[in-house]
């Protein structure tokens, strides 16, 4: 067992293997009275079996190699599913992106897996250089209130381990396609809610679906909402950049 701190509320995380303490070992804390208010996430063999299953569903269906999943690895993705859900309790939403600060402020950048999420970010840590910092590179936390949204790092946070315990407010959701220009458009939240939707943890529960419906409509309310022609040439970082200073009002870039 042990605590963390994630999206400003305290976890207590009743495990089974070591290497989610490891995973976590950023996001620890020591727990300060015994009557100190957190959430309790408890994994079960049956947890586990479960991310065991779907995950081999997933290479199957994209005609990939099951790999030798060991439980330990199968346990940190229950741990984060658990925390997925209770949080859309709490106003936070798990969206699968690559989020990066610059001046601090964050800009989430998201797409269909293998569009080039990470090597596009790669290239704003490039050209900004001191300036930028990552704050997830996979799965970020995102506080949506009625005044504004807060990016949070976590440690579930892609391949290349891109992460900080950091918040930071959210400025822009940039959706990344590969093309042979670098352009970028501001869109409308409604002609792309389903990718956005896509992108976002769905709960099976349906008050939870519910009210995570209601939070996406809230954030394509109070974010501006663009999408990136890219050709992953050190030119995107400044497009995209320079495209989302925009305001609302504001025309396009090219």
């Amino acid at each position: 067992m042990f605590y963390i701190k994630l999206a400003e509320h305290l976890f207590r995380i009743n495990n089974l293997y070591s290497e989610v303490q490891t995973l976590c070992k950023d996001y620890e804390v020591e727990l300060q009275s015994e009557e100190q208010q957190n959430i309790m996430i408890e994994i079960l063999q049956t947890d586990i079996a479960y991310e065991r299953k779907k995950s081999e569903a997933k290479h199957v269906k994209e005609g990939m190699p099951i790999p030798p999943y060991i439980d330990g690895y199968l346990e940190t993705l229950a741990v984060y599913r658990k925390i997925a859900e209770q949080m859309i309790d709490y106003d936070t939403l798990l969206f699968h992106g690559s989020v990066i600060a610059v001046d601090g402020v964050g800009y989430l950048f998201t797409a269909k897996s293998g569009t080039g999420k990470s090597t596009h970010t790669k290239l704003w840590r490039q050209h900004f250089a001191d300036r930028a910092v990552m704050v997830n590179d996979d799965k970020p936390l995102l506080h949506i209130a009625e005044d504004g949204i807060k990016v949070y790092g976590t440690p579930w946070d892609g391949k290349h381990r891109l992460s900080n315990n950091i918040t930071v407010p959210l400025k822009a959701v940039c959706i990344l396609n590969r093309d042979k220009t670098n352009h970028i458009e501001k869109v409308s939240g409604k002609d792309v809610y389903p990718l956005l939707l896509q992108q976002t943890y769905r709960s099976k529960d349906p008050v939870r679906m519910i009210h995570t419906l209601k939070l996406l409509d809230r954030l394509i309310q109070n974010t501006s909402i663009y999408s990136l022609g890219c050709n992953m040439e050190p030119e995107a970082a400044i497009v995209s950049y320079e495209g989302m200073q925009e305001t609302k009002q504001g025309g396009n870039r090219k």
